[in-house]
């Protein structure tokens, strides 16, 4: 009886509700998907369609999905690999040479990077992808990408590296180990959380970019994920069903992204912070 009195039945009910409240639109655009453009409109619009159908998925599938997906992936993989490798060496850069002034500068600048919206830059970031003749291609969003998911990674891993004990390193130099096989043979076996964390979450950012395709393509051809929504609601007009269908094929690589890491993911942000 005591310990059920000590419980936090506020904080539990209010967790519940927000569960809900989160939980809602997601029901909303899964049975949606199932119904027919009719049925949406004379039926209750929570409730599970009399007669599901996957006409809606057909209609996406049919009409560039696989496309839009694979520009997505290309994109999402073209950025998260040299980002987070760049990241990963810079940050153990900074952390073994801490009293290196330029080192230091260096963190600074990436720092700086974190108070730099996309926003405020995308008219530079568009100017300079034209001057280099890249304008409606992949790599005009895989490049800003990069140099936008480098601040943050470099955050999180130099506080993972910053964990190490300098007793391992200090070891390895003993051993007779250079500084690059102490990088690949110490750091990046003890940071793979560290890691896993930075790779899902840029993952995720890039996967759900907006403005970088907006601006730097124009042909359907290298549309991604997110912008191809945008464009299925002038295409399907008010077929409310096929849209979210979209939705529901769109997000189903971002809930196993985050099914497989959340682990990682949450004790990556809060490690290195508790000091």
């Amino acid at each position: 009886m005591h310990r059920i009195l000590r419980l936090n039945w506020f904080g539990g009910t209010l967790g519940w509700l927000w569960l809900l409240v989160v939980m809602l639109p997601i029901y909303w655009v899964v049975i949606t998907s199932f119904k027919t453009q009719a049925n949406y409109f004379i039926t209750n619009t929570f409730a599970p369609p009399a007669s599901p159908t996957l006409d809606n998925y057909r209609t996406v599938i049919e009409n560039g999905f696989v496309q839009y997906f694979l520009n997505s992936v290309i994109v999402t993989a073209g950025a998260v690999i040299p980002a987070v490798a760049v990241a990963f060496m810079a940050s153990y850069a900074i952390v073994r040479g801490a009293g290196n002034r330029w080192l230091r500068s260096i963190n600074s600048l990436f720092l700086l990077g974190l108070a730099i919206p996309l926003q405020a830059v995308v008219i530079p970031v568009y100017l300079i992808i034209i001057r280099m003749q890249m304008y409606d291609t992949l790599a005009a969003i895989i490049l800003p990408s990069i140099a936008f998911a480098i601040p943050l990674s470099v955050l999180v891993l130099a506080n993972f590296i910053r964990d190490v004990p300098r007793e391992l390193f200090e070891s390895m130099r003993v051993d007779g180990a250079s500084e690059w096989g102490t990088l690949w043979r110490l750091a990046f076996p003890l940071t793979r959380p560290a890691l896993v964390t930075v790779v899902i979450y840029n993952a995720l950012s890039i996967w759900n970019g907006f403005i970088l395709p907006l601006v730097l393509t124009q042909s359907p051809q290298q549309r991604t994920m997110p912008l191809a929504l945008w464009t299925y609601q002038g295409e399907f007009g008010i077929n409310t069903p096929a849209i979210a269908a979209s939705v529901t094929l769109t997000t189903v690589p971002i809930l196993i992204a985050y099914a497989v890491g959340r682990r990682q993911l949450l004790s990556g942000l809060t490690a290195g912070f508790s000091r």
